[in-house]
């Protein structure tokens, strides 16, 4: 799916861990809220994404990131209604993705560490709604803030999401080069390991007011 000037870049604010996350995004109205069930600093509980997800903005679409994840575990916070996406960042195959689909109906995005741009192609094979280009780094399954070179990225038919590196100071040049459905962006947009409610003031705008 291309981008036309109808339909505005998408943009995720990822790793939303405090309540304070939720009245800065609930302030500045990105589409998609990301809560991270995986290992991470950012780890949220179920408990805790739950309340987050009663106080954020019903217009704002919630998604769950999981590493290596039971599948009972996405199905139960998918049918409590705290996450509506489901972002798979660790090494499920095909075989998982497609028993996750069988009992899950939401939309999937599958990230990818991109180290090459076969890797890219075969990912986009993958039975998922979404593909979400991210930065390799050894040893860490995302959320690194660094970038990747962009002419890896090869033209793709499904949508995807550009991670890595992004912040307010670049995301307009990265946009007036390339054609994401979306952008994800976390670490860009802290201030010592926190969310800052002017950077994402600025993110946002800069994204919007950049097509």
């Amino acid at each position: 799916m291309s981008i036309t000037q109808e339909r505005r870049v998408q943009v995720k604010i990822c790793g939303l861990c405090r309540m304070e996350d939720v009245v800065y995004v609930n302030d500045c109205l990105p589409d998609h809220a990301g809560f991270v069930f995986a290992r991470s600093r950012r780890q949220v509980t179920d408990r805790q994404a739950e309340q987050m997800r009663k106080a954020l903005d019903p217009r704002i679409r919630t998604v769950g990131v999981f590493v290596n994840e039971r599948i009972e575990r996405i199905r139960q916070l998918c049918d409590r209604g705290i996450v509506d996406l489901i972002q798979l960042h660790g090494d499920e195959d095909r075989a998982y993705m497609e028993r996750l689909a069988g009992c899950v109906h939401k939309p999937v995005i599958r990230a990818v560490r991109v180290r090459d741009t076969g890797q890219i192609l075969a990912a986009q094979e993958q039975p998922c709604d979404y593909l979400l280009l991210d930065t390799y780094i050894p040893g860490q399954y995302g959320g690194g803030g660094q970038s990747f070179d962009p002419a890896l990225i090869p033209a793709l038919s499904k949508p995807w999401f550009l991670a890595g590196g992004l912040q307010p100071g670049n995301v307009g040049e990265r946009l007036a080069v390339l054609a994401p459905f979306g952008v994800d962006v976390s670490s860009g947009v802290e201030t010592d390991g926190k969310k800052d409610p002017e950077k994402i003031r600025e993110f946002i705008k800069n994204v919007r007011g950049s097509r």
